[in-house]
């Protein structure tokens, strides 16, 4: 009778929780989703005003890549000091701040006329994003456990899907309709739309987000001390400052195996979010806009993929396997990608098979470095998880187009992916063993 009365409560208790959680998500997931659809849209839109400012501006396809690339020098400078002062004033003010910069610089992007001036706007574009991704990483950390997290980031990271099959027809469009209006042409009308957006949500940020549950005026009283009850269980507090605890979390071996992994995983973000567009046309389909709506299919099938597996990462709570699984397959459609360039409807589904790995590698690794790390470690340990990480997205596209270059071919750049793509995700993989050897 007692044990009965008990699994009474504790299924009550469950609902409970599960509705909260609901709320939670409700409130916060679709906020920060659409900021996320315009971070990735501002980022990668230069992969379709590529296709006409490319002679504009006398770019190859080797200086292309470099400008790409540049976009990393500020962001990586700047990723850990952004996510240490989140830490201090907050995710309210530190999203604002980024938003609205980056949006005013991603509109400045219309007025480049020379190689010169692509490559400072690059660098200063990603200088102002700097700390927004990391920063949501751990601004999610605020309110979820560490159980839901592979489901909860699926749905971020969701927005790199949905940044893809919407952002590519919308630049399709505005590129076959925009040139020559009001005396701009139609990549410049690409930038000024695409950076009005983040200024208007980073205001709106100020006003929706919160910092912490206990900040959360929609919440009541229980609610706020659950949310935090589930946190406190997990989180492990060191005494250091956040500054004190990175330079010490960077003697751990396990640190820099995870960020290995994520180094690998921005290569092959660099031939989906930067060459799709490229290895559409180039496949045989001529219209701009054509080449628009064909670009959002592998985001589109990527999404369902990356939902299905994350899903069943949680369900069984094993990451480390599933990480490498997704970059193993993200690696071999890469590879795969270079040789089915003569076909269009190939070299979709090859980018349809590189969308699903890359999209469940993203959301899947941040729930291993964030399961080990403390309270104290998270804030500046995740920045420069990332920011290191994105040497690779620095590396990768300036490489991939000097070897197209000097090649005439994807195939040499493809396979250097895939190789580095495996060897990350053996280094996660590893993890898991570490683990269980060292306790």
């Amino acid at each position: 009778m007692l044990q009965r009365q008990a699994e009474r409560f504790a299924i009550a208790a469950d609902d409970n929780e599960s509705r909260l959680y609901r709320k939670v998500i409700l409130r916060i997931i679709p906020f920060i989703f659409i900021c996320y659809v315009l971070n990735y849209i501002d980022r990668v839109n230069v992969s379709f005003a590529k296709l006409q400012f490319q002679s504009d501006l006398n770019l190859t396809d080797a200086s292309y890549g470099l400008g790409v690339g540049l976009f990393y020098v500020g962001y990586i400078l700047f990723e850990v000091p952004s996510n240490l002062l989140l830490q201090k004033i907050g995710a309210r003010k530190t999203i604002t701040r980024i938003m609205c910069l980056w949006g005013l610089i991603s509109g400045a992007m219309a007025f480049v006329s020379r190689p010169e001036q692509f490559y400072l706007a690059r660098i200063l574009l990603g200088a102002a994003e700097a700390g927004f991704f990391p920063g949501i990483i751990l601004y999610l950390t605020f309110w979820f456990p560490n159980r839901m997290r592979g489901r909860v980031m699926s749905l971020f990271v969701l927005a790199i899907a949905v940044s893809g099959m919407v952002g590519g027809p919308i630049s399709g469009l505005i590129m076959q309709h925009l040139g020559g209006f009001q005396g701009f042409k139609s990549w410049q009308w690409l930038f000024l739309i695409e950076g009005m957006l983040p200024v208007m949500m980073g205001i709106a940020a100020f006003f929706v987000l919160d910092d912490r549950p206990r900040d959360a005026r929609w919440l009541s009283d229980g609610e706020k001390d659950l949310l935090t009850a589930n946190l406190t269980i997990e989180n492990r507090t060191d005494g250091h400052s956040g500054a004190q605890a990175l330079l010490s979390a960077l003697r751990r071996p396990k640190l820099w195996m995870a960020t290995f992994g994520y180094f690998s995983v921005t290569w092959a973000g660099t031939v989906l979010n930067f060459w799709t567009p490229t290895i559409i046309q180039r496949s045989g389909v001529a219209s701009i806009f054509q080449v628009g709506m064909l670009s959002a299919v592998p985001y589109a099938i990527g999404a369902v993929g990356m939902l299905a597996l994350c899903h069943h990462s949680d369900r069984v709570l094993e990451r480390h396997g599933h990480f490498f699984a997704a970059v193993f397959i993200a690696g071999c459609a890469a590879l795969a990608v270079a040789y089915a360039s003569w076909n269009s409807a190939l070299s979709i589904i090859c980018l349809a098979v590189l969308a699903v790995g890359y999209l469940t590698a993203i959301a899947l690794f941040w729930t291993i470095p964030t399961s080990f790390l403390s309270e104290q470690e998270a804030p500046g340990c995740i920045a420069f998880i990332s920011s290191v990480g994105q040497i690779g997205s620095l590396v990768a596209p300036t490489l991939f187009g000097y070897v197209s270059d000097r090649t005439g071919s994807l195939a040499m750049g493809a396979g250097v992916v895939a190789a580095v793509l495996i060897a990350g995700g053996s280094a996660v993989l590893s993890l898991r063993f570490f683990r269980m050897n060292t306790g």
